[in-house]
């Protein structure tokens, strides 16, 4: 479809909460790819609607090696996550130039309306654990940085004014 321009932070719609999403239409999937063609674009291994402005409860993720096995999610929320903890260096295109080392559970439980409607749960491990963790935290108003102490989070976002 179409890649898309990220908006910027501190743009407001990053730190709002997105709209649940009733059905799948024609629209959502529309979103989707576009979502898809962006996080190719960058490129990423995940992205929420937000990221492009649409505040619909929408993300896709895909942390494959080879590329073309997107999960599009719908209303994703995580049910289950694992003790075990992962770091991994995180960033966002909304904010970009910038990173921080991010410990979150290695694996998760997900539940999600899929493409065709249907109510999925899929457990997640590694990197796609992680990022499906950070395009909910998108979709819910929160950035990776939001998991960081005030003071790395105050270095962190001073370095990306510096940048911008």
């Amino acid at each position: 479809m179409t890649v898309r321009r990220c908006i910027p932070w501190p743009d407001r719609r990053l730190r709002s909460p997105a709209e649940d999403v009733a059905e799948i239409t024609d629209e959502v999937r529309a979103v989707w790819a576009d979502l898809i063609d962006t996080m190719e674009a960058m490129p990423g291994v995940g992205m929420g609607a937000n990221q492009i402005g649409v505040m619909q409860r929408l993300v896709v993720v895909d942390a494959s090696t080879e590329r073309g096995k997107a999960l599009r999610m719908a209303n994703p929320e995580i049910l289950h996550a694992s003790v075990q903890l992962r770091d991994h260096d995180e960033a966002s295109p909304n904010l970009p130039g910038v990173s921080a080392v991010i410990s979150r559970p290695r694996a998760v439980t997900v539940r999600y309306m899929d493409e065709n409607g249907v109510i999925t749960r899929k457990d997640l491990v590694g990197l796609w654990a992680t990022s499906v963790q950070h395009q909910i935290d998108h979709i819910n108003g929160r950035m990776y940085f939001d998991h960081l102490s005030r003071t790395k989070r105050e270095m962190l976002l001073k370095k990306a004014r510096k940048l911008g």
